[in-house]
């Protein structure tokens, strides 16, 4: 085969990702459509930390710390994490079990108007456990709930990104 032959047959994939759209998800794809932005958590929250990383990350949007200069106030409404049984042994030990996080938020603007409605996101992971590797499903319980939140924050930004804002201005029928 000849070498330019050979360099046609590397590019040719390439080049067919290239024509068909496909882009890496990388800084650009987390750009909000507001200049500021307000996060009403505390401090401490995981949701909040890992939310400022991927807005600092993205660098369309300042984060602030006063909610009336904000063009968009991320609220949190609701968040429940949960843990179920999800089988049992012939002895009826736990075998594996559900780890579950509901997360509803909204964006609002300074005068307290919607911009983002309610959007609700749901996780589940399931982890086996086992008697004698108590310490070890422990820390991978813990590792668990951070990919978790991680993939949360990942969704929040995703939706805050594609979500068209709605002008609170206009009335519905418009």
């Amino acid at each position: 085969m000849s070498i330019s032959r050979r360099r046609l047959l590397a590019t040719l994939p390439a080049l067919a990702l290239a024509g068909c759209g496909f882009q890496l998800r990388g800084t650009k794809s987390g750009t909000l459509p507001y200049k500021t932005l307000f996060i009403a958590l505390p401090e401490t929250s995981d949701v909040r930390i890992w939310l400022e990383r991927y807005v600092n990350a993205a660098g369309s949007s300042e984060i602030i710390d006063d909610a009336k200069r904000a063009d968009a106030t991320f609220q949190q409404l609701s968040e429940s994490r949960g843990k179920t049984i999800l089988s049992v042994n012939a002895q009826g030990r736990v075998r594996e079990y559900r780890l579950q996080l509901s997360y509803t938020f909204r964006l609002i603007n300074a005068k307290g108007q919607v911009l983002v409605p309610p959007n609700e996101i749901t996780l589940s992971r399931d982890i086996t456990f086992d008697d004698s590797n108590v310490l070890a499903k422990d820390l991978e319980e813990s590792l668990l709930w951070r990919d978790m939140n991680n993939d949360l924050v990942n969704q929040i930004m995703r939706r805050l990104s594609i979500i068209k804002p709605r002008n609170p201005d206009l009335d519905e029928d418009d």
